[in-house]
C-alpha cells in the first residue's frame, strides 16, 4: 500500500486532483448537511449544470473557464433562492428550469463551435487532469475562505437550517444567511465539478450528510463526521481510481455508496440495541 501511495504521489497531476479534491470535499460535507436538512440538497445538481453550461461557453470563447463559470453560477445559485422564495416556482422545479436550461445551451454552444470532445466528457463526468497549476492555487484560496467563512458564522446557518422562523424572531437576517449558503455551494459546486464531473458533483454534497446522518444525530458530530467521511471516500476513491483504471468521479461517488450502505447497517444494529 505504502509502495502505490509512494507511486501515485510522484505525479503532479494526482498531487494537485487529491490537495484540491479534498479541499472541496470538505467544504462539500460542510454545506450539504444545511441543504440536506432545508430539503434543497439537489441545488448541487442544479447548480453543476449551470457550471456546464459556463465551462463550455468560456472553453467556445478561448476564456479561463473557472474565471467564467464562478460568477455565473453565483449568479444562478442567488436566482433560485430568489425564485423558490417569491414565485410560483417552487424548489425542485425552479432547479429543473435552470438547470435543463444551462445543459441545454451548453451542449448547443460545444456542438456548434467545437463538437463533441473529450473536453466536453471531462467536464461531464470529471478529470483529474483537468485541474492546471493556476486552478489549483484559485481553488485552495476559495475553498479555505468558504471553510473559514462556515466557521465564522456556524450559529447563524445553524440557526436558519433548522427554524427560519424562530431564526427571524431573534434578529437573524435569514434571508442574508440563506444567500450565504448559496454562494458558498456556488463557489464549490465549481471548483469541484473539474474532477467530479457536471453529473457526480453533487454526491460530494449529499452522500456524507446523508452517511453521517445514519449514526450521528447532533448538529455538530453530524458535521464532524461528516467531513472525516467525505476526505475518506475521496482518498479512497482516488486510490481506487489509480489502481484499477477506473473514472475518478465514478470511484469516489463507489466508494460513498459503500460508507452509506455501512453507516445504514450500523444505524440500524445501533436502533435495534444490538449495537
Amino acid at each position: 500500500m505504502f509502495n502505490i501511495l509512494k507511486e501515485m504521489f510522484s505525479y503532479p497531476f494526482l498531487v494537485r486532483a487529491v490537495v484540491v479534491g479534498l479541499l472541496v470535499s470538505v467544504c462539500a460535507s460542510l454545506l450539504g448537511i444545511s441543504l440536506v436538512l432545508k430539503r434543497y440538497s439537489m441545488i448541487g445538481d442544479g447548480l453543476s449544470h449551470v457550471g456546464f453550461g459556463a465551462l463550455t461557453v468560456a472553453t467556445a470563447m478561448n476564456a479561463a473557464p473557472l474565471t467564467v463559470a464562478i460568477p455565473v453560477v453565483v449568479l444562478a445559485a442567488f436566482l433560485l433562492l430568489n425564485i423558490s422564495k417569491n414565485s410560483k416556482i417552487k424548489g425542485d422545479a425552479a432547479i429543473a428550469l435552470i438547470s435543463t436550461s444551462a445543459l441545454a445551451i451548453g451542449v448547443i454552444t460545444v456542438s456548434v463551435t467545437t463538437g463533441m470532445t473529450t473536453d466536453v466528457c471531462n467536464y461531464m463526468f470529471g478529470s483529474i487532469l483537468a485541474m492546471s497549476k493556476s486552478d489549483v492555487k484559485l481553488s485552495i484560496v476559495l475553498s479555505i475562505i468558504v471553510f473559514f467563512l462556515f466557521l465564522i458564522f456556524y450559529n447563524k446557518i445553524f440557526a436558519v437550517t433548522f427554524d427560519e422562523t424562530f431564526a427571524k424572531a431573534t434578529g437573524i437576517k435569514v434571508h442574508l444567511y440563506n444567500m450565504l449558503i448559496a454562494f458558498l455551494t456556488a463557489i464549490t459546486i465549481v471548483l469541484g465539478m473539474r474532477l467530479m464531473g457536471a453529473l457526480l458533483i453533487s454526491s460530494l454534497i449529499i452522500f456524507p450528510a446523508l452517511t453521517s446522518m445514519r449514526v450521528c444525530k447532533k448538529f455538530k458530530t453530524v458535521i464532524i463526521s461528516s467531513a472525516i467521511i467525505s476526505i475518506i471516500c475521496y482518498f479512497c476513491g482516488v486510490v481506487m481510481s489509480y489502481v484499477y483504471a477506473t473514472p475518478t468521479g465514478a470511484s469516489v461517488v463507489v466508494v460513498n455508496i459503500i460508507m452509506f450502505m455501512i453507516f445504514s447497517i450500523v444505524g440500524l444494529l445501533r436502533k435495534r440495541g444490538n449495537l
